[in-house]
Parts: structure tokens; sequence; C-alpha cells
């Protein structure tokens, strides 16, 4: 699957789990199983043989990133100008998605026939969001650009007098239907390349954790049966806000998923006082893969000494003592173990003691199932920003070991 393309068609979590299912059954790998639950698809693969000392390898990563989603009724009309009004969706840099070209997508349920269907779509007709004349913010360069949310992002639709979103929406579906709901947000609509004197960054929207994303479904397409351990890779929404749906990390998704494997190959039962879930849960091990902070060459006192990731430079390992990253000893251990014999180098990260950090998926996994997590990703510039910075090398380690660590 090519990298640009991924990144190019997946400009939503819907978007992205339709194109990793189209990828996962045209592999030709009769042996995988899917599993979706709306933004969220997990893809398994059995060992050769299960049996009691069979283990769960698992790949996290996240399908969602911030954005602006488009409210249930957004038509505003000022200055002779349809505008469609967003709602807030994780924490991106606002002042990033000034002056883009903007489109819009995700998925639209509608009534045909007596059913509720399903449709994805995205917008051919592009949009924008002007920021304002330096002639009318003055002390923009000196005071930095202060972006209300409620107010200042509203995108520039239409000048057409009465133009109605849901109408818009409406030419998408088939004839007959009536539209019932929709989940749709605004994306850059520049397409992903490659940049640098000798190509060696990609340049894109979505890479925070698009990037991840592709690196383990590429991964986990190439990966041979194991002998007797599962091969999970877990593509999960709702990251960018907390997790905490149906179909996200902190949901039952995963949970269901492992424990139906173990019920069909005759390893637990639930109920049974003699199985247990921990024994199985407590000897596998998950890696999270998410975006990491790289070292910024015009603000490198943001970065803490002797822990900034550089571009280029190999696999972040992330470790937090505040315990924000599920890595600990123990996971690290064997993570800087599978890059050994993978000849995958790696950095490591830590922020700095006067910032707070993020977090990922591999927190809430490990705690809740008890699964041995390590926390690592591939280091970045511009992170949340409608258009992210990463480097092609560091990419293509992430493949190696995501490879490395499923076989």
């Amino acid at each position: 699957m090519n990298f640009l393309d991924f990144l190019n068609e997946s400009v939503t979590p819907y978007h992205t789990v339709g194109c990793l299912k189209r990828f996962f059954e045209e592999s030709g790998n009769g042996r995988m199983r899917i599993w979706e639950r709306g933004g969220s698809i997990i893809v398994t693969a059995a060992p050769q043989k299960a049996h009691p000392g069979s283990r769960f390898r698992i790949l996290l990563a996240h399908t969602d990133f911030p954005a602006l989603k488009i409210t249930p009724n957004p038509d505003l009309r000022t200055a002779g100008i349809q505008t469609l009004h967003p709602e807030i969706y994780g924490s991106p840099i606002y002042a990033s998605w000034f002056d883009r070209d903007l489109g819009y997508a995700g998925i639209v349920l509608y009534e045909l026939d007596g059913k509720i269907e399903k449709t994805l779509i995205r917008s051919k007709e592009l949009l924008r969001i002007p920021q304002l004349a330096i002639h009318l913010n003055r002390n923009v360069n000196q005071d930095g650009l202060k972006v209300n949310p409620q107010t200042d992002l509203n995108a520039l639709w239409s000048s057409r007098e009465g133009a109605k979103f849901v109408e818009a929406l409406q030419a998408y579906l088939p004839k007959g239907a009536r539209l019932l709901d929709f989940d749709i947000q605004l994306f850059d609509a520049q397409p992903a390349q490659r940049g640098g004197l000798e190509g060696e960054w990609i340049f894109s929207g979505r890479l925070d954790n698009l990037s991840s994303c592709h690196a383990v479904a590429t991964g986990m397409a190439k990966a041979s049966a194991e002998r007797y351990d599962f091969q999970v890779a877990c593509f999960l929404n709702n990251e960018e806000v907390g997790s905490l749906t149906r179909e996200g990390a902190a949901g039952s998704f995963l949970r269901s998923v492992l424990e139906q494997l173990l019920v069909e190959h005759g390893l637990f039962q639930p109920g049974d006082p003699k199985m247990s879930l921990d024994r199985f849960f407590s000897e596998s091990l998950a890696i999270s893969l998410d975006m990491a902070h790289a070292e910024h060459p015009n603000f490198p006192a943001k970065s803490e000494p002797n822990h900034a990731p550089i571009l280029g430079k190999g696999v972040t390992l992330k470790i937090n003592s505040q315990k924000r990253y599920a890595s600990d000893v123990f996971s690290s251990a064997q993570f800087k173990m599978i890059c050994k014999k993978a000849g995958v180098p790696f950095q490591t990260f830590v922020m700095r003691n006067d910032m707070p950090c993020g977090s990922t998926v591999g927190p809430m996994v490990s705690a809740a199932l008890g699964i041995p997590t390590v926390d690592v990703g591939e280091p970045m510039l511009s992170m949340h920003s409608i258009r992210e910075m990463t480097a092609v090398q560091d990419h293509e380690n992430l493949v190696k070991l995501v490879s490395a660590f499923l076989t």
C-alpha cells in the first residue's frame, strides 16, 4: 500500500477504515479476520497451532486526528457568504487552518426502503477559512494570532444565497433516500508529498496518526503466521478525545475480540474458574504506535536534554514517569531486544519537567487488560497542525519494527 496514496485517501477515520479494510481484503491473506466497529477496525491472525502457551502480539494505533467537525445545523450567512460552523474535535492548532484549501468528508446515514443505509462521501468543492488582513489586525506579527474557535473558524462555502449543507449532502444519496444523520469534518485538501533536498521528508495532513496505521497495516500484511501466538493489529478511533467510546481504546471492542479468539480455539471458557484471561494477557505484549515530538531546529530549548529525537535517526521509545505512556522497564527491555534483532535504530523521548506530557491509547489498554505495553512512534514536527512533517527513513524503520515484532 503506497504511503502517500494512503494519506491522501484517509481523510476521516471512516475513510481510513475503508482503506484498511480493502487493503487487507485484497492482500490475499486468507488467514486474517477483520472486525469492524464504527471508525475502528481490528485485524487478527491465528497461529499455526494454538495451545495453552499461546499469547497475543498486539499492535495499537488510532485512526482519528484533530479536526473541525461540521455541526448538525451549520449554515450561517454573513457579508453575502454562506459559511459552515464547525465544532472542535481534539486539539488542533487553530492558526494552521487559515488560508488553506479545505474539503469536507465523512459518513452519511440515510433511510431507503425502510432500512438504514450508510455511505462515505468526499466533497469535490473546496472551502476556505481566510485570515484577517494585516491592515485590520496591525499587531498580529508582534502579538501573535489569537483565535476564537467559536467565531473565527467558520468555513466559507458558497456565495449562493439560501444554500443548505444538508441539501448538498442529499446530492450524494440514491434517489428516494432520506438523510438521517452525518458525521462530517473538514480536511486539508493538499495532497501528501515528499520534501527536502533529497526527498527525505514527508509533508502531509493527518500524519498523526496515519503514519502508524500505515506501518502497522504494511507489517501485518507481510507477516507470516506465527507458530503459537495470535497476531493482532488494532486501529482505534477517538484517541484524540480520550478514547472513552464504544469504538475507542477505553471501550470493550479489543477485549471482546481477544476473548472471542481464545474461546474459538478452546483456550478460554467464560465462567470456568480454572481458566483465566489474566494468564494470557500478562504474558502477551502490545506495542502502542503514536507519533513522537522531534527536536525543533528553531526551538531546541523546548526539548529535554539528551532525550530529543532527531528526524531520520530512528524510531522513538517514549518514557514518562507520570505514566502518560505505558512503557515500563519490562516492556522497554523487550522493545530494545526486538530492535537489536531487527537492526532498527531507536531514540528515547522524555518530556521536559516544566511542560505537560501528552498520552496515547497505550496506558488505558495496558491498565484495562494487564498487557505489558511499550509506547513508540516516529519523530515528527508540527504535531496537530493541519500540515505535519516526518522522515521517510523513520517510517521505513517503523514498518521494519512491526514486521520483526509480529514474527
